[in-house]
């Protein structure tokens, strides 16, 4: 049966891949410089409310304090920076950008004076924009999407509040609000799914090829067989 395409339908392309897959090597490069050649990138992290400290917004993302923690952070990025490119790869560029301005300056203003690094914070942005942004789509497959992300991801709302010492709550409030805010002020097109002929409003079934070799039963009906013009009779 015919398929009706859509202009904004959900395409793979080579970004869904790369861009996770670089934003994992360069955080594992990093950490695995400071660790060949004994360097702390720890003060390049936001010191909040210190000029010097705004330099993290940028850089803290990429800096990670353990293997633990670097770990931990790696995963939920690699997929939800992947769901994002997916589904959302005419805006995926400009929220990740912002995700990681807001995360940073949002720790910057409200953080406790201590260095904030990793990448939780933009981990959570990405959480809050694919989840409020998937249901407020109405789009089956980025609601089930927004599903996957609360059902592997929904313990992450426990980090944005003070409950354990020295995690960076801040930074993930402020990432949290950032992807809420996207969410819902990010014009997106949202990709459709696949129609097909029988989904249009004007579809009859009776017009339908494939449903007419069917009677009302829905059993089979042979093909009436094509029979030639009969020839005309040569005269003996």
């Amino acid at each position: 049966m015919n398929q009706k395409n859509s202009k904004a339908a959900l395409v793979f392309t080579p970004e869904v891949v790369w861009v996770p897959l670089a934003f994992a090597l360069v955080i594992w490069l990093v950490f695995w410089f400071e660790l060949r050649f004994g360097y702390n990138f720890t003060p390049f992290g936001v010191l909040p409310r210190s000029l010097k400290g705004l330099r993290g917004v940028l850089f803290s993302p990429f800096i990670h304090s353990t293997l633990s923690h670097l770990w931990h952070n790696t995963v939920p990025a690699v997929v939800l920076t992947g769901g994002l490119f997916y589904f959302y790869r005419g805006v995926a560029w400009k929220v990740s950008c912002i995700l990681i301005l807001g995360a940073g300056i949002g720790t910057w203003i409200i953080g406790r004076e201590a260095y904030h690094i990793g990448a939780s914070g933009v981990i959570y942005g990405l959480a809050s924009f694919l989840f409020f942004k998937g249901i407020w789509s109405r789009n089956f497959r980025l609601t089930a999407f927004s599903l996957i992300v609360v059902f592997l991801y929904g313990s992450l709302i426990w980090g944005t509040l003070p409950l354990q010492e020295g995690m960076s709550w801040e930074g993930h409030l402020s990432g949290f609000i950032t992807g809420t805010v996207l969410a819902f002020v990010v014009r997106s097109k949202i990709a459709k799914p696949t129609k097909y002929a029988w989904e249009a409003e004007d579809y009859k079934a009776e017009d339908d090829p494939f449903l007419r070799q069917f009677d009302a039963e829905g059993n089979f009906i042979d093909p009436v067989p094509e029979t030639d013009e009969e020839e005309d009779e040569l005269p003996r």
